[in-house]
């Protein structure tokens, strides 16, 4: 199928770009939206820099500004779908949903009244499972935010291994996260995968950290080999 990929630069959206692409669908375009605060749909921290892992992987990026309001920030997201199967030919969707029921219904729902699939290869399976495998593959995987109990500002900039992993189980146990941070709790950003051609390096970046929650701001990269 032809497929544009709803695109963050974070882990879900990176691993389900690279599911898509071993089953052989061509994805034709990354498909980010900028919103300028926390969205209820959209990824936040350093979307920006979706751009740079779209250049990494060698496919074309369209990134738009969302709205502010989330009602109107899904008709933004409806309305460049159809646009782009009207002029591409776009078949479906690629979406990172896990467990957010939220997410994957909007994408649903919009997609149904589309008549364009959805390619959700992780929907309903263990986020555990899909870290692991994330893992297994060499994905490199920066925590750069973190917003619930439990977090510290040691997390910030900490690669997503398998300890770090443990750690987040620890804390599902204790606060009941959600281990792959769909209710919000962490955001993640990928230096490296199988898909990128060059790796992602953070030339600068800041923390900043209130004591309750923070974010890994990144302020400055560049793409080695």
């Amino acid at each position: 199928m032809r497929l544009i990929s709803l695109f963050s630069g974070g882990k879900d959206s990176v691993i389900t770009t690279y599911k898509a692409i071993k089953a052989k669908h061509d994805i034709k375009f990354l498909l980010s939206f900028v919103p300028d605060k926390e969205s209820y749909m959209f990824h936040y921290p350093n979307i920006k820099f979706a751009k740079i892992s779209a250049e990494a992987m060698n496919i074309p990026i369209i990134m738009k500004v969302a709205d502010k309001d989330k009602e109107k920030e899904i008709d933004d997201l409806k309305r460049e779908l159809k646009n782009l199967r009207d002029e591409y030919g776009i078949q479906g969707v690629c979406a990172g949903a896990v467990s957010s029921n939220y997410q994957y219904g909007r994408v649903r729902k919009i997609c149904d009244e589309l008549n364009l699939e959805v390619f959700a290869p992780y929907w309903q399976k263990s986020h555990e499972n899909l870290i692991r495998e994330a893992i297994k593959l060499n994905f490199k995987i920066l925590i750069v935010g973190v917003y619930a109990d439990g977090f510290d500002e040691s997390w910030l900039g900490r690669e997503l291994d398998l300890k770090a992993l443990e750690d987040l189980k620890k804390l599902e146990d204790k606060f009941h996260i959600n281990i792959g941070g769909e209710g919000g709790e962490y955001e993640t950003f990928v230096l490296d995968c199988p898909l990128f051609k060059k790796r992602v390096i953070i030339e600068e970046s800041e923390k900043i950290w209130d004591k309750v929650r923070g974010e890994l701001i990144i302020k400055k990269v560049k793409l080695g080999g």
